[in-house]
C-alpha cells in the first residue's frame, strides 16, 4: 500500500458540477468542492462560513411578494427600498424609517405581479423607474421622510415613424398652452388603421412644426390636446404628423439606463427593438427636432435591425452601451470608444447570439454579466483584443447544477470580496466569487435558517446597498413559516470581513437579534421567531437551544451579551482526493484517510469526518483554559485522527452548525491506497 499526503491549498474552484466528478484532469478539480453550502470563497483561496442575517422588519404584507431596490443618494446616505403591492417603504442605517411611529411609505401603481419586471436607473437624488405597462416614473428624495413618485416625466417625444399615408390632420389651435381639437381625415395609418383609442390619452402627437399632448379622445378620428410646441398651422390640413412612442396603446419602455449624459429607454411593446436617447444633458426631453437641422445633442431613436424580432431585455453602460435582447447582444457606440454618440454617428453592432433573460445585467469592471434567455446560464460579455470584439463565455459551465432551477435576480457586491449574488427560482441564494484578474470564479450556495412549509426557507429578493464603510451590505427578503403562518422578513447579512477576537461579537445566526445589558436569564422581543427553535450565543459561548414562546426565551444561565436567531449549517465537502499511488492515480482504488491536518483562521467548534454520520468535533479548549470563559478563536493547524474506513471515494467533510466562526485555509489529508 502507498502512503500519500495530499495538499488542498485553496477552494477557488467553488462547488463543481456532479457531471465533472470524473474530470480530475481539469485544473479546477484540485481547488473545487463537491458541496459548498453556507460558505463563501475568498479571492485569496480560503473558504469561510457566511455571516448570519440581522432581522430588520417584517414586510408590510407577508401574504405578498416584495422586492428590494437600493437607492444611493450619496456615499454617506444610502437607502434600501421595499417595493410591495402599490407601496414603497424605506430603510436607512439598518432600520426602517418611521414617521409618527409608523413605517414611512408612499403609494405606487405597481401591483405584486409587476415588481420583478421593474427596471431602474439613478442619478444623485433621482431614480427613473420603468415597467412596460406603466408610464415612466421619477422617484425623488428631499429628506428621510420626504419622497415623491412623479409620473408625466417625459416633457416631449419620442415619436414613431412619421405618417406616409394620405390621411391628414387639421388642428383648431396652434399656440403653446392652448387647447386644440385635431380632426383626422381617416383612420388609415393611425394605430394600425384602428384610429385613435381611449388608451391614447396622455400620448404625444407631432403635427407640422410642433407637438401636443392628447387629453381626450372624442372619436377614432378626433382628439383634443394641449399644445406644447407651436404647431405652425391652424384650421389647415396636413399629412405631416406622427404619434408618440409611449402610451397605454403602444406600451412603455421596459429598460432604462444613463449613457454619455443621456437618459436611455428601450423596448416598448410596439417597438421592442427601439432605443430612445434623450437630448444630451436634458434627460426628460426626447424631442428629435424632426424639422430642424440635426444637432449633435438632439434626441435619438434607433431601431435595431435583425432577422427576427428581438425584444430588448437589458441595457448596461460600460465602455460602450451594451444592449441585451432576446436573440443576441449588441454594443452601441459613436463609431469608437472615445467618440460620443450623436444622431449622425450612432453605430450598433451585434456581438453574440446567446439571447438574454428579462433580468438586468451587471456591470463589473469592463465586463457585463448577464443572464441567458433560459435563466440558467450567466455569461460574461467582455471585449477581447484577440478577436477584436466581444465574447461571452459561460460562467456556469463548471457548475451548471447551481443555477439549474433558474435565476430571478442578480446583484453585485463589490466590497469586500467581489461576489455576485443570485436569487434562484426555488428560493436558494447562490453566489459567484468573481475576480477575473486572479482567475477566481467560485460558486457557492446559501440556505437560510428556518423553514417554509416542509422545505427550506425561501429567499425571494436580494439587493446590495453600497456604503461608505469597508463593506457593501447584502439585504434579503426571506419567506418562512413562523408559528404556522407565512412571514416575509427584511434582513441583511452581517459583516463578511470577519476579524473578531471578542466572541460576543460573533454573528452566525439568521434573523438574529441581540441583547446587550445587565446580566439576565430572560430575553424578550423575539416575536418574529415565535414558536421557532432558536440557537443562542450567550457571552460568547454556545447555549442549549430554546423555543420562543410569547416572544421570549429563558436562558439556563444569566448573560449580559446574547445573540438569538435561527441556526444554519455550513458545509464543505471536498472532491474525491486525487492522490498518487504506486501504479498511478488513487482514483477508483480502495483507500483510507487515517489522519488530517486542518489549517484554520479564527475558527472554533468545527467537525470533520468521512461522511455526515461520522463527524469528529475538533477540541479547542485546553485543560489550562478557564471553564467559565468563552473559548478564544484559533488560528493555526489542528491535526486529528480521521474516522475513515477503506473505500474508493475519499471525501473529506467539514461542518459547522454552531453559532461560531469557521475559515478553512487548507486541508492536508494523509491516506493509504491499495494498488491491488
Amino acid at each position: 500500500m502507498a502512503r500519500v499526503a495530499v495538499q488542498l491549498t485553496n477552494f477557488t474552484g467553488g462547488e463543481l458540477s456532479p457531471r465533472l466528478d470524473g474530470r480530475n484532469d481539469i485544473s479546477k478539480y484540485a481547488s473545487a468542492c463537491k458541496t459548498l453550502e453556507n460558505m463563501i470563497v475568498y479571492p485569496h483561496g480560503s473558504a469561510s462560513r457566511r455571516p448570519g442575517t440581522q432581522f430588520v422588519a417584517e414586510v408590510k404584507d407577508s401574504t405578498k411578494k416584495t422586492r428590494l431596490i437600493p437607492f444611493e443618494f450619496s456615499t454617506t446616505q444610502t437607502y434600501m427600498l421595499e417595493f410591495g403591492d402599490q407601496y414603497i417603504r424605506f430603510y436607512k442605517d439598518n432600520g426602517v424609517i418611521l414617521d409618527g411611529g409608523s413605517a414611512y411609505e408612499i403609494a405606487t401603481p405597481y401591483v405584486e405581479a409587476d415588481l420583478f419586471e421593474i427596471k431602474f436607473a439613478q442619478s444623485a437624488d433621482t431614480m427613473y423607474i420603468c415597467h412596460p405597462n406603466y408610464e415612466p416614473r421619477k422617484l425623488t428624495r428631499t429628506g428621510h421622510t420626504a419622497w415623491t413618485l412623479i409620473d408625466n416625466v417625459i416633457s416631449n417625444g419620442p415619436f414613431m415613424d412619421h405618417n406616409v399615408e394620405t390621411t391628414t390632420a387639421n388642428p383648431s389651435s396652434k399656440s403653446v398652452g392652448s387647447t386644440t381639437t385635431v380632426t383626422f381625415s381617416a383612420v388609415t395609418g393611425i394605430n394600425v388603421n384602428q384610429g385613435f383609442l381611449a388608451t391614447d390619452v396622455g400620448r404625444f402627437l407631432h403635427i407640422k412644426d410642433g407637438h401636443l399632448k392628447i387629453t381626450s379622445v372624442t372619436s377614432t378620428t378626433v382628439v383634443v390636446g394641449t399644445v406644447i410646441v407651436d404647431l405652425g398651422i391652424v384650421n389647415t390640413s396636413t399629412t405631416d404628423f406622427a404619434l408618440g412612442s409611449f402610451s397605454d396603446t403602444t406600451g412603455y419602455p421596459a429598460c432604462v439606463t444613463f449613457f454619455e449624459q443621456r437618459l436611455v429607454f428601450a423596448g416598448t411593446k410596439s417597438q421592442p427593438q427601439a432605443i430612445f436617447f434623450s437630448r444630451s444633458g436634458d434627460y426628460e426631453n426626447m424631442d428629435d427636432k424632426y424639422h430642424e437641422t440635426v444637432a449633435d445633442d438632439d434626441a435619438i431613436v434607433y431601431t435595431i435591425a435583425s432577422n427576427q424580432v428581438n425584444a430588448i431585455r437589458f441595457m448596461t453602460a460600460t465602455r460602450t452601451l451594451i444592449i441585451g435582447t432576446a436573440g443576441g447582444e449588441f454594443a452601441v457606440s459613436g463609431g469608437g470608444t472615445s467618440t460620443a454618440i450623436t444622431p449622425t454617428n450612432i453605430l450598433i453592432n451585434k456581438q453574440s447570439n446567446h439571447g438574454a433573460a428579462n433580468v438586468d445585467g451587471i456591470a463589473v469592471g469592463n465586463a457585463t454579466l448577464f443572464l441567458q434567455r433560459a435563466k440558467r446560464k450567466i455569461r460574461e460579455l467582455a471585449y477581447n483584443f484577440d478577436v477584436d470584439g466581444y465574447v461571452a463565455p459561460d460562467m456556469t459551465i463548471l457548475a451548471e447544477h447551481v443555477t439549474e432551477s433558474g435565476i430571478t435576480q442578480m446583484s453585485f457586491q463589490e466590497e469586500p470580496n467581489n461576489i455576485i449574488w443570485c436569487v434562484r427560482g426555488d428560493g436558494q441564494l447562490v453566489a459567484l466569487t468573481y475576480q477575473r484578474e486572479q482567475q477566481v470564479t467560485a460558486w457557492h450556495r446559501h440556505i437560510f435558517g428556518g423553514a417554509f412549509g416542509s422545505g427550506n426557507a425561501v429567499c425571494e429578493s436580494a439587493a446590495v446597498l453600497p456604503t461608505d464603510d469597508t463593506e457593501y451590505q447584502l439585504w434579503v427578503i426571506v419567506k418562512r413559516t413562523i408559528n404556522g403562518v407565512t412571514k416575509r422578513h427584511v434582513e441583511y447579512l452581517n459583516t463578511f470581513d470577519f476579524d473578531e477576537t471578542d466572541n460576543t461579537d460573533f454573528n452566525f445566526l439568521d434573523s438574529q437579534l441581540a441583547y446587550d445589558g445587565s446580566a439576565t436569564t430572560s430575553i424578550s422581543g423575539l416575536d418574529h421567531l415565535e414558536g421557532q427553535e432558536v440557537a443562542i450565543l450567550a457571552d460568547g459561548s454556545t447555549h442549549p437551544r430554546k423555543t420562543v414562546s410569547s416572544g421570549s426565551i429563558t436562558l439556563e444561565r444569566s448573560a449580559s451579551k446574547v445573540k438569538v436567531g435561527l441556526p444554519y449549517t455550513s458545509l464543505l465537502q471536498t472532491m474525491r482526493l486525487d492522490a498518487g499511488a504506486q501504479n498511478g492515480t488513487s482514483q477508483g482504488k480502495t483507500k483510507r484517510i487515517f489522519d488530517i491536518t486542518i489549517r484554520m483562521y479564527e475558527s472554533i467548534g468545527i467537525e470533520v469526518g468521512p461522511d455526515l454520520d461520522n463527524m469528529e468535533r475538533i477540541p479547542f479548549r485546553s485543560s489550562s483554559a478557564a471553564m467559565d470563559q468563552a473559548i478564544p478563536v484559533f488560528t493555526g493547524d489542528k491535526e486529528i485522527e480521521f474516522r475513515g474506513n477503506y473505500e474508493t471515494d475519499g471525501f473529506v467533510y467539514v461542518r459547522q452548525d454552531q453559532p461560531l466562526p469557521l475559515t478553512i485555509l487548507s486541508l492536508y489529508p494523509r491516506l493509504v491506497t491499495n494498488d491491488g
